[in-house]
């Protein structure tokens, strides 16, 4: 176990030093004129903490940009460490995207050392604190701003804000492609409305893993309980699992909701408590929480992930 850890913090002190290197090398003023003049005549390379805000950096560059994520699919950004197999994806970096509001809680170090030498944007810190949801006790905001459309509608605004600068010949292309984006949420956002009203009021209760979807239920009308915290780094206690299985057998909710980046033990458990009350909840899904699907797949997009959940939770607490 010491060996381990002593093997993890030479990698975090790896990638750091050369982070740190690779600035010191490319922050003189000739330098840094040089690489404007070049960002124009090729794709603008942007490394991206997570796939959801990977895609958002593609939905606005276009072919104008390089993205490579740091997470892929199914991988929980609350339990992210950086590694050094990520060293040569943030040394080629013109520009960092990464979500923020402690999303990336374990790579804080890396993410503030990029910042010294790389534009670094966190799309997350756009949006106005008063929009932010702080669960009761909490004093950091729930970071899963992205399950209310008009949001991440917001979130898109940096993005295009940072490649205009990086890019200002290409600003125009960016500044369109941010509006078709936003049109094309307004648009998502109407149809989950739409959608939603096939669930019978009563049965809008939205039971997941962990408590990813507080934002989704504050949009679209849903009351909304999760068995872990906002953050998958929290367990569940016993007490949690009697706690929810009294609520849903009294309620007789038909179904809960696993996610990718979860284990589904979790759930496992409170349904076995619901079926010692006299109640069968079936555990449905799985859902997209804090990753996209698989590439190539209808849910390796933003809009198709959202679109992917509604459907299924619609069809669900329908009782289909």
């Amino acid at each position: 176990m010491r060996d381990r850890a002593r093997r993890a913090g030479w990698g975090w002190r790896i990638l750091l030093i050369a982070v740190a290197i690779w600035g010191l090398s490319s922050c003189t003023p000739t330098e840094r004129q040089a690489r404007a003049a070049e960002l124009a005549n090729r794709r603008i390379r942007v490394t991206a903490t997570t796939t959801l805000v990977a895609d958002l950096v593609r939905q606005i560059g276009g072919d104008r940009v390089e993205v490579v994520s740091l997470m892929g699919p199914g991988v929980d950004p609350h339990l992210y460490k950086a590694r050094e197999s990520d060293v040569w994806k943030l040394m080629r970096a013109d520009l960092m995207v990464y979500h923020g509001l402690h999303l990336e809680a374990r790579m804080a170090d890396v993410l503030a050392g990029m910042a010294r030498w790389v534009p670094v944007v966190a799309v997350g810190e756009a949006i106005p604190r008063e929009q932010l949801r702080y669960p009761p006790g909490e004093k950091i905001p729930d970071p899963h701003i992205w399950f209310d459309v008009r949001l991440w509608k917001q979130a898109a605004e940096p993005v295009a804000q940072a490649l205009s600068r990086l890019d200002p010949t290409h600003a125009p292309q960016y500044q369109a492609r941010l509006l078709a984006y936003q049109r094309a949420l307004d648009a998502l956002d109407a149809w989950i409305r739409e959608e939603v009203r096939r669930i019978p009021p009563e049965q809008r209760v939205l039971v997941t893993s962990h408590d990813a979807f507080g934002y989704f239920g504050q949009a679209y009308g849903f009351e909304v309980r999760g068995l872990l915290g906002i953050s998958t780094a929290s367990e569940a206690g016993l007490a949690d699992v009697q706690a929810l299985a009294d609520f849903l057998a009294r309620r007789r909710i038909p179904a809960i909701f696993v996610e990718t980046s979860v284990p589904l033990r979790y759930l496992e458990a409170v349904q076995e408590a619901v079926r010692a009350r006299g109640w069968r909840v079936r555990v449905s899904g799985p859902l997209f929480s804090d990753a996209l699907g698989e590439p190539g797949s209808p849910e390796d997009t933003y809009i198709g992930m959202i679109r992917y959940n509604v459907r299924t939770i619609v069809q669900a607490l329908q009782g289909e």
